[in-house]
């Protein structure tokens, strides 16, 4: 049996890809593993979205090719769209980029079965993509299935390159979604998320993010949850909020990416809100969901981002009361307008983010401790070790629990008993 090592750096859309790949490779009897010197073949799909994301790419590539110098290898995804570089690679077999991923398998297909290593390359003008590209994922490798529904983004953010290597948004039709979720939860998946480059813009015909839920609320009758990966603030209209209120099966936490909390800082960026739109949004969700979890991306050390601006961020950050935040230490990308501005020195977003860190935890601490003593609807999803496994709650709290592998996949209830050291303890009292 030919065996694949496969590597998968980024996003949930990234996983969703990679998953329908690795399916499509299992049918034509692949066996796919870690990457290792037996490996006859070897994927890279690859991410971009930072300086250090492009870094650990050409790592992961470089040490594949060391690995094994005679297996094909094939690199996909954002990096091979964005940087030329890549090219330049040596041992590179097969690369293409964000808008024909389909291709992949009939070209390792063909140099497997030839014996052959032949240079396959095949990139794509992504801003010129208008068409969906279908891939069809039938197994997952979570407990919570991603659901790939969007791809693409034309917010054009002055910091971010993905628009160049996701192209315009595309989107699966709803009808698909549909059918999608259905064969998910007749495998017994609890949990699906929900994912896309840039969820809330997802549009088939007159059916908007807000309709396809309710769709997928009304005709998808064994799902237990379903959770969003992310979503820009402007995109919660009332219509989600509303469902928001009268359904518990979507999930008990958003992801809403702040980046800053300065005003000023937001404006450099071009984001599409300011600080007060996004209070006040939040207030109107924290309405119908008095104990939701709301995480974040932000940040630091942007562009004209003074001491004064970066205090702002904190303050908003803690009148949100975000349950955690994801920090992001600016990083430049050729390209984008932000490349062209005044840039803070690294000494100072080194410390910044160490700061915000900081007090991602402590707010993280706060919330989880909120919920002591209280009951709620967990799925356990993995052992960690011989005495504990773990779950998630509908408001996304990582609970720690004695091992018991009956539970394993099962929606249960828990009493939150302590929080620890990070750790969220609690116990099971009702399956």
């Amino acid at each position: 049996m030919k065996k694949v090592g496969f590597l998968t750096l980024g996003c949930k859309v990234n996983i969703y890809e990679s998953n329908a790949i690795k399916n499509e490779l299992i049918a034509r009897g692949y066996l796919i593993t870690e990457p290792d010197e037996e490996c006859n073949v070897f994927i890279i799909n690859t991410c971009s979205v930072t300086n250090m994301a492009d870094a650990k790419s050409r790592k992961m590539i470089r040490k594949c090719v060391k690995m094994n110098p005679s297996a094909v290898v094939c690199v996909m995804g954002c990096y091979s769209q964005t940087n030329k570089e890549v090219l330049e690679l040596d041992g590179v077999d097969i690369l293409v980029g964000n808008g024909n991923k389909k291709e992949i398998v009939e070209q390792i297909d063909y140099m497997v079965n030839n014996g052959v290593k032949e240079k396959y390359i095949n990139i794509l003008d992504i801003l010129e993509m208008h068409e969906y590209e279908r891939l069809d994922v039938t197994t997952y490798d979570h407990t919570r299935a991603f659901v790939k529904i969007e791809d693409g983004c034309e917010n054009f953010c002055t910091y971010c390159i993905i628009p160049y290597a996701r192209g315009p948004v595309r989107c699966k039709s709803a009808n698909l979604v549909i059918e999608e979720l259905k064969r998910i939860t007749e495998q017994g998946y609890l949990e699906i998320v929900l994912a896309g480059i840039h969820t809330g813009r997802y549009k088939d015909n007159d059916i908007n993010l807000s309709k396809l839920i309710k769709m997928i609320l009304d005709n998808v009758p064994k799902l237990k949850r379903l959770r969003l990966s992310s979503i820009e603030i402007n995109e919660v209209d009332d219509d989600f909020i509303n469902l928001m209120k009268e359904n518990d099966i979507l999930a008990d936490h958003l992801h809403l990416p702040l980046q800053a909390g300065s005003d000023l800082v937001l404006s450099k960026m071009d984001r599409k809100y300011d600080v007060a739109y996004f209070i006040d949004k939040v207030n109107k969700i924290k309405a119908v969901r008095p104990n939701i979890s709301i995480t974040t991306d932000i940040i630091v050390g942007f562009p004209y981002e003074t001491e004064e601006e970066f205090q702002k961020t904190i303050e908003v950050s803690k009148l949100v009361g975000f349950s955690k935040i994801h920090v992001f230490p600016y990083s430049m990308r050729k390209g984008t307008k932000a490349c062209e501005m005044p840039q803070v020195q690294d000494s100072i977003k080194k410390d910044r983010a160490t700061r915000l860190i900081a007090l991602s935890k402590e707010l993280e601490e706060k919330y989880a401790k909120e919920f002591i003593n209280k009951e709620l609807d967990l799925i356990v999803e993995q052992e960690v070790n011989s005495k504990e496994m773990v779950g998630h709650t509908s408001n996304f709290l990582t609970i720690t629990l004695q091992k018991d592998t009956k539970y394993l996949t099962k929606m249960v209830k828990a009493r939150i008993e302590s929080v620890k050291d990070g750790k969220v303890y609690g116990k099971i009292i009702e399956f």
